[in-house]
């Protein structure tokens, strides 16, 4: 009886966290009158398509584009620089370490809003705000690489230093070492966490707002700010726009899912 119980609690709870996801698409097909209609309707009586108008009326085409080339270069870089730099924070253990860590996730704290007026004067001076997507990028990684560094660095730790000092001693190199031993032990919490940064850097809104300056350039979060008018707000094709958003991102967790579990979860090796 409790088991039951506590199972359709857990399915209430549920239900109720997935109703705002549900209502997000089903309101990007009504139509206007119907999106104010009282009672609500939980169905649309007339489904209607606003893909073709958001695209067309908002250029989210090229909004998408951006924040894909901008999250891909943020998390490629992310990974390439943060991975190498978590491994040695993990094979060198000190007390400096667990000092420099502890600053780490103190900046960590910092808001983007904080950062970002010494960050647009510096860029300024070298000429990087000609270079938006690029501007952005390096502006990103500041937050991002500080994240990712100390997350892996706990998933490397996890790594017994057996297993690479045997390596060494059948005579690998120290980088053959890292790559073939210890980096496929690791696979799956560098997939999670170079998830985690893409969608953070996905999401992203200071930076992209405050260091692009060319309208080609817009990201689909500073770009939703077009929705909203002085006298009317397009509500239908806010929803829209934001289920178009979420679609890639729900799929591509759907299909990478056990791996994604499993990296959460990892905390031995045997």
């Amino acid at each position: 009886m409790r088991r039951k119980f506590l199972f359709c609690l857990a399915l209430g709870l549920t239900a109720l966290y997935l109703f705002p996801l549900y209502w997000m698409f089903i309101t990007a097909f009504k139509s206007n009158p119907e999106l104010f209609r009282l009672p609500p309707t939980f169905w649309p009586e007339s489904a209607q398509s606003n893909i073709g108008r958001v695209f067309h009326d908002y250029s989210m085409g090229r909004n998408l584009w951006n924040s894909l080339v901008i999250a891909g270069g943020v998390t490629t870089a992310t990974v390439l620089l943060g991975t190498g730099a978590a491994y040695a924070l993990a094979q060198a253990r000190s007390r400096w370490i667990e000092v420099a860590l502890f600053a780490i996730l103190v900046l960590q704290a910092l808001p983007p809003a904080l950062m970002v007026t010494p960050i647009f004067a510096a860029f300024q001076e070298l000429g990087l705000l000609g270079f938006p997507r690029l501007s952005v990028v390096l502006a990103q990684i500041s937050k991002t690489l500080p994240f990712y560094m100390v997350l892996m660095r706990s998933a490397f730790v996890q790594v017994p230093r057996e297993l690479r000092e045997a390596a060494l001693v059948d005579g690998a190199t120290p980088r053959q070492a890292f790559i073939h031993v210890v980096l496929p032990l690791v696979r799956n919490s560098v997939l999670v966490t170079g998830i985690l940064v893409f969608l953070q850097t996905l999401g992203e809104y200071v930076f992209s707002r405050s260091l692009i300056l060319d309208d080609k350039f817009t990201t689909t979060t500073v770009a939703l700010a077009a929705f909203v008018g002085d006298t009317k707000t397009d509500w239908v094709g806010i929803m829209t726009y934001a289920a178009i958003y979420t679609t890639p991102i729900l799929i591509a967790f759907m299909l990478l899912q056990r791996r994604i579990v499993s990296g959460l979860t990892a905390g031995a090796l045997k």
